[in-house]
């Protein structure tokens, strides 16, 4: 098996890089270590054109709760529509959905057209509108919604091209990590390792009947 993690500096990143390595070979690619920007797709161009070969198995870990601005405070999920700000919107779509299936866009050269192969971004939970009870977070919700959106529809056009091909929308649970690390005293958490562990196998018994989904670590399907 031959893998690609996307955000391999990250928490859940560095974790499926571990897991997969014993599966066969991985390549990592971020921003930290490598350059990578999802918000800028002549990085995202060039960066899979660097690559050579296809892949089995390709997961795009990246994302934030609050972004960061330089010299500036990071904009944190909105609790209220006072809070709601158009740049901090902005910021939101770019990173959680457009990165991702700018991705899909320029990987899809590297996936192979007559065999298995699966594609798998992070969602969240909170991305269901079916599942949203307590509002509030407009902006990683929503980016997260559209991501689902973006995906399934990806899904659909690459089953024309790529039959054998899976793609989905995965929530990971809440992982303890850098990225939540605000936000999990209300939560039970889980490691790294547990949660790449069990993406991993979410993704693997998925089928191409279920490819454009949106499921949860436990391979259970979210509302939309």
């Amino acid at each position: 098996m031959r893998a690609l993690v996307i955000g391999a500096s990250g928490g859940i990143g560095a974790a499926l890089c571990a897991e997969l390595a014993g599966r066969g070979e991985v390549v990592g690619l971020s921003r930290s270590v490598n350059g990578l920007d999802l918000t800028d797709e002549t990085s995202i161009a060039a960066h899979m054109a660097g690559l050579e070969g296809s892949f089995d198995r390709i997961f795009v870990a990246t994302g934030a709760l609050q972004i960061t601005r330089p010299g500036q405070a990071a904009w944190r999920p909105e609790k209220t529509l006072r809070a709601v700000d158009p740049a901090a919107l902005a910021a939101q779509f770019a990173l959680n959905a457009i990165g991702p299936l700018l991705v899909l866009k320029h990987v899809r050269h590297l996936m192979p057209r007559d065999a298995d192969c699966r594609f798998a971004a992070l969602s969240a939970r909170v991305g269901s509108i079916g599942d949203n009870h307590l509002g509030g977070w407009y902006g990683y919700r929503a980016a997260k919604a559209a991501l689902n959106q973006m995906l399934h529809t990806a899904a659909i056009e690459l089953a024309r091209s790529h039959p054998r091909a899976v793609i989905a929308a995965l929530h990971p649970g809440t992982v303890a990590t850098a990225f939540t690390a605000d936000y999990q005293s209300s939560h039970a958490t889980v490691a790294p390792a547990v949660a790449a562990a069990h993406l991993i196998a979410v993704l693997d018994g998925l089928t191409p009947a279920q490819s454009g989904g949106f499921y949860d670590w436990a391979g259970k399907a979210i509302p939309w």
